[in-house]
């Protein structure tokens, strides 16, 4: 019973947040969100993302989302946290953490509560836009937070009007089996084939549960879009559609590669139209 009462009072919080944020006025013409994924700089001991990221303008974003693996360590020291909220401004709502394995491997999952005032799963709408950052290193040693996330995906899914874009943000492939696309395994470091966003059963991977509710969204006119990024090592970009009409998209960088890139997302306020961009990062770092 006091499980239950919980989810129903976090339920009816998520339900105000949407309605409050949706009423914010936009002053802007246009507002634009980078997203980057797996950044770190190698051989920096774990505590470093990659040195053009460092010397970009980040402040031109109205927000930044971050893709996971965002320092090879970034949750063994303190320090490193601190150094990452300089750069991106964890506590701006408009900034999005999707963890990555590098990021939730030493724990220490409090302090990501601390700089951005969230769980490590949540939803968020602004602009027009909703937003589900998932934890996808969730295992069934978390159940209660697994079983947690997974209601939350349904409630927003099942719940959704007034936006005219879901996206969800995530750092693992778990797409596999996703009508029309490729296996994971063929351009993301990782195909989570197995995963599963609930502890019901062996059976509640994302092609057999979350999958349908995307679906469900897209046939209600609200474009839904999934972007990963576990990616980087071998293919720098990832953009296709299911035979559902859900958009997917992924990239990362790796080890300072002159073909890395990342995304750029462009949003009109007045039309609450959403396009997007891939871009070379060097050519980000080389026009500063």
């Amino acid at each position: 019973m006091k499980k239950s009462i919980i989810s129903k009072l976090l339920r009816l919080n998520l339900a105000l947040f949407f309605v409050l944020i949706t009423s914010v006025a936009y002053p802007q013409n246009q507002v634009d969100f980078l997203f980057v994924g797996h950044c770190y700089q190698i051989g920096s001991g774990g505590t470093r993302v990659d040195y053009r990221l460092e010397q970009l303008d980040l402040s031109v974003y109205e927000g930044v989302w971050l893709g996971g693996d965002v320092c090879s360590e970034a949750m063994l020291n303190y320090s490193t946290i601190q150094y990452i909220d300089s750069l991106v401004d964890l506590g701006n709502y408009e900034t999005h953490w999707a963890l990555g394995n590098h990021d939730a491997r030493n724990g220490n999952w409090e302090w990501y509560n601390e700089f951005t005032g969230r769980d490590t799963y949540y939803a968020y709408n602004n602009y027009g836009i909703t937003r589900i950052v998932l934890n996808t290193n969730l295992v069934p040693t978390n159940c209660e937070m697994m079983n947690d996330q997974f209601e939350m995906i349904s409630y927003v899914c099942d719940t959704i009007q007034q936006s005219k874009y879901l996206i969800l943000l995530m750092h693992h492939g778990l797409w596999r089996d996703v009508p029309e696309l490729p296996p994971p395994s063929s351009y993301a470091h990782s195909d989570l084939r197995f995963w599963n966003a609930n502890c019901d059963s062996v059976n509640t991977n994302f092609v057999d549960v979350v999958y349908p509710k995307l679906v469900e969204v897209k046939q209600r006119g609200i474009e839904v879009i999934c972007i990963m990024g576990d990616m980087g090592a071998g293919t720098k970009k990832f953009q296709m559609d299911s035979d559902d009409g859900v958009h997917f998209l992924g990239c990362g960088l790796n080890n300072n590669d002159s073909n890395d890139v990342v995304l750029i997302f462009h949003h009109i306020t007045a039309t609450q139209q959403l396009e997007y961009d891939f871009h070379n990062l060097d050519s980000l770092y080389n026009a500063r």
